[in-house]
């Protein structure tokens, strides 16, 4: 599992991010992807940071983090994968394939098995609607989920 970092060295890494990329137009989503980046995800202790720099509110930072789904909150797993949810996929047996990936790895969306091994992410739209149900794993589109795919996902994600 990652090392716990100090409060103030997020505090510091976090303000030559921000120092960094605040001249930027609408600086704060790249910001929070060089934070991302940084850490694995948004500290809690980063927003302040922010907040005080952009010279915006904590609540903003905190409602942007929040509204958009690939920021973290918490590290995720070394792996990432991410089951498309949208209709095409759920008229192809998405929800079948997400009940089953969630029995197989013991958790559910947003969360990370104990191991650290592997974050479920539910995604709407991965663009591969003609070959769904799909999901994306560290990045890499895969259509036309069956269980025989699901078994090869799963025993890739825990080797």
């Amino acid at each position: 599992m990652p090392m716990q970092l100090a409060s103030t060295e997020i505090t510091s890494r976090t303000a030559a991010i921000v120092q960094e990329m605040k001249g930027l137009e609408g600086p704060l989503l790249p910001i929070l992807h060089g934070i991302q980046e940084e850490f694995g995800h948004v500290p809690q202790d980063a927003l302040p940071v922010i907040a005080e720099a952009l010279n915006i509110s904590r609540a903003e930072v905190h409602g942007v983090v929040t509204f958009y789904h690939d920021y973290r909150s918490h590290p995720a797993g070394r792996h990432v994968l991410k089951v498309c949810q949208a209709e095409a996929c759920q008229s192809m047996g998405s929800d079948a394939v997400a009940a089953k990936l969630k029995q197989l790895l013991g958790i559910g969306f947003h969360e990370t098995t104990r191991d650290g091994s592997v974050t479920l992410e539910p995604v709407y739209c991965l663009g591969l609607c003609a070959c769904a149900p799909a999901a994306m794993l560290d990045g890499q589109v895969i259509g036309r989920l069956d269980d025989e795919k699901l078994d090869e996902i799963v025993a890739e994600v825990r080797s």
